[in-house]
């Protein structure tokens, strides 16, 4: 384990070339001080596997100026563990997984049911869903690019693996006060030799994070940061009991981010694609980075009319 404060200014302990479950990690943070990690009594939650296609990039006024001139993505920080250049994203998971992941969810777990039995299924998943990994608020800026990680992993096998596929390994597992982070790194095969002590990232079905058939594979162990529900798993349904007052947990929650290697370079794409993959987000809280950084929507509007003043839309919001 590794400590250290990161360029924001937090405090981060480090976990390279592992995933480690939040059982694993309570072993192997033994001799932290952490509040929310180590707390028992947690109500019991769904356990859901989400299938993402897509993949969002936060950022602020400075840093959508740079992608603008830039014309795509590139890393103007090194990573303060590792010493790489590397290009941050994470999941996006709006109501469409939520919904397919609670679907497979009670398809596993009443394996016998018929479809009409599976139709009277009150929605639960959603009650869960509300750690800062699943709002379409943002933490990190105003604005966010989403692109399908399809399109994001065919422009850089092009322009960084040489039209090859690009190799996916697990990076770390970075804990912070309330959050537990697992990073994925993609990186190019001429690069294989650098990262050969880092694990491939495999279809293992007991993993944190997986790759599969151009999705991503998420298991997420915490989902809702603030336990006000509990989940009760009946005979032939899923029931949600609200909680109340003492009741009520604060636990950690987790999180998946991919890490590109980049190596000072840039993730191009056409000037109208970034923009077409351009949404405003409202602040999130806590917020990473500075209040004074995030703009309201007026002021959003108007940066973005500056640098793209041809595109046809209006800007949109995420939410």
């Amino acid at each position: 384990m590794e400590k250290g404060v990161n360029r924001r200014e937090h405090k981060e302990h480090v976990f390279e070339k592992q995933h480690l479950k939040l059982n694993d990690l309570k072993e192997k943070a033994r001799d932290l001080t952490n509040q929310y990690l180590f707390k028992e009594n947690i109500p019991k939650s769904p356990r859901p596997e989400f299938h993402v296609s897509h993949l969002k990039h936060d950022t602020e006024g400075d840093g959508l100026r740079g992608i603008w001139r830039d014309k795509g993505f590139k890393d103007p920080f090194k990573d303060p563990f590792s010493g790489l250049d590397l290009l941050w994203w994470s999941l996006s998971v709006g109501p469409d997984e939520i919904k397919s992941a609670e679907r497979r969810l009670l398809e596993k777990t009443y394996p016998d049911q018929t479809e009409e039995q599976l139709q009277k299924q009150q929605g639960f998943l959603e009650k869960f869903t509300t750690s800062p990994a699943f709002l379409k608020t943002s933490r990190l800026g105003s604005y966010r690019f989403t692109f399908p990680l399809k399109d994001l992993l065919e422009a850089y096998s092009e322009q960084f693996c040489s039209g090859a596929p690009p190799i996916m390994r697990v990076f770390k597992t970075i804990l912070y006060k309330q959050e537990v982070n697992y990073v994925v790194l993609v990186h190019s095969p001429d690069q294989e030799h650098q990262f050969s002590d880092y694990p491939l990232l495999t279809d293992n079905p007991d993993a944190v994070c997986t790759y599969r058939d151009g999705c991503f594979i998420w298991r997420p162990e915490a989902m809702s940061e603030t336990h006000g529900y509990e989940l009760i798993e009946g005979p032939d349904q899923m029931e949600v009991k609200e909680l109340f007052g003492r009741e009520v947990q604060f636990y950690v929650w987790d999180n998946v981010s991919i890490a590109l290697h980049v190596d000072k370079q840039v993730l191009n794409f056409d000037a109208g694609r970034l923009r077409d993959n351009l949404k405003f987000c409202h602040e999130g809280y806590p917020s990473i980075i500075h209040r004074n950084k995030f703009h309201n929507f007026q002021g959003a509007e108007q940066l973005v009319n500056n640098l793209w003043p041809d595109h046809p839309s209006p800007l949109e919001k995420d939410e």
